[in-house]
């Protein structure tokens, strides 16, 4: 069986240690920072500016399993800071979820994870703000490979499993453990073993996200820091400047005080031989109106391909063991066992 890959959120870690630390050791950051690859030119003056924003944390499946392209990004997680407000508010997104593949040569819907695949970060972005309503400025790829090393930079990770994880040749039972980088590594990836799918692997992917920030938030820890994100850097990519990221430790310090984590769940259906989740109307306009209240922004009615495809799938809605969904036409990819 094909090995799973991982959304890496290590760099959300990154971030909200970041912002937990402050202006303490900033200096140090700047050859660290140096290593990754960031932008010349600015995409967006929100940072610059003191606003809020918000930023599309990707994991990127290259390099797993001998990858060598680029691959889908496994999951996606859209935050948004307010440095005003002081709260942090994100959202898991499926990686099976329908999406229109904005900016494409020709509409079509695929699974959201396929957007990077295709048009890259811009893409992926546009995507997701297209489906949510929400203007996306920023975003971090990340190989898996990055969360292994930052487990075992902050000496492990202790979580609670409701459940037995058995992959890749390691077996974490049921109950409370300490995990080393390996181990939570492989807590991460398992989906399939999950009754509850891609959504019980993004439970277990945000409690590994919180166990890390609350250790890289010790003295000990963030005085090496630095280290971490050079030894990074080849991992990482983003459209943010240098000067970017460290404005957001000197400005944005607060937002990680309240950290608001959701997932937006969808319904299962089968398209063109596949399986798909299909977002409610009424699930992505809520993701919108929280999304967009920590941006200080006013609610917006969604209107988009999703939400039109949904009002013409009224059945699918009405009857909850009905798994036919029609796309009237814009399903063009066929997936086999061997994409993703």
């Amino acid at each position: 069986m094909k090995k799973l890959k991982i959304v890496s959120i290590i760099i959300g870690v990154l971030l909200l240690a970041a912002l937990g630390a402050g202006g303490v050791f900033l200096y140090h950051t700047q050859q660290s920072l140096n290593s990754l690859n960031t932008n010349k030119k600015s995409v967006s003056n929100k940072i610059n500016n003191g606003k809020p924003f918000s930023i599309l944390l990707l994991g990127a499946d290259t390099g797993t399993d001998g990858r060598v392209d680029r691959g889908n990004s496994d999951t996606m997680m859209l935050l948004t800071l307010n440095p005003k407000t002081e709260k942090t508010v994100a959202y898991s997104i499926p990686r099976d979820a329908l999406a229109e593949m904005v900016g494409d040569k020709e509409k079509n819907v695929q699974k959201i994870n396929a957007a990077y695949n295709i048009g890259l970060s811009k893409m992926a972005k546009s995507t997701v703000g297209s489906m949510l309503g929400v203007p996306v400025d920023y975003h971090i790829a990340i190989n898996m490979e990055a969360l292994e090393k930052t487990v075992d930079f902050v000496g492990g990770v202790t979580v609670t499993s409701d459940l037995k994880v058995s992959f890749d040749g390691i077996t974490i039972p049921k109950g409370t453990h300490h995990l080393n980088g390996k181990q939570a590594l492989t807590y991460a990836r398992m989906r399939y073993q999950d009754p509850r799918g891609d959504y019980g692997r993004q439970i277990r992917q945000q409690q590994i996200l919180k166990a890390v920030v609350q250790k890289l938030e010790q003295p000990r820890y963030l005085t090496k820091l630095p280290n971490l994100i050079k030894d990074l850097g080849s991992d990482i990519s983003t459209d943010l400047t240098t000067s970017q990221i460290d404005q957001i430790i000197l400005k944005y310090h607060g937002s990680a005080k309240t950290m608001d984590f959701n997932q937006l769940q969808g319904r299962n259906a089968w398209i063109n031989g596949s399986s798909y989740q299909i977002l409610p109307t009424e699930t992505m306009q809520q993701a919108s109106d929280k999304l967009r209240d920590n941006l200080g922004l006013s609610a917006q009615t969604l209107n988009n391909t999703e939400t039109q495809l949904n009002a013409k799938n009224k059945t699918f809605f009405e009857n909850e063991d009905d798994t036919d969904y029609n796309t009237f036409g814009l399903d063009t990819t066929f997936y086999t066992n061997n994409t993703y």
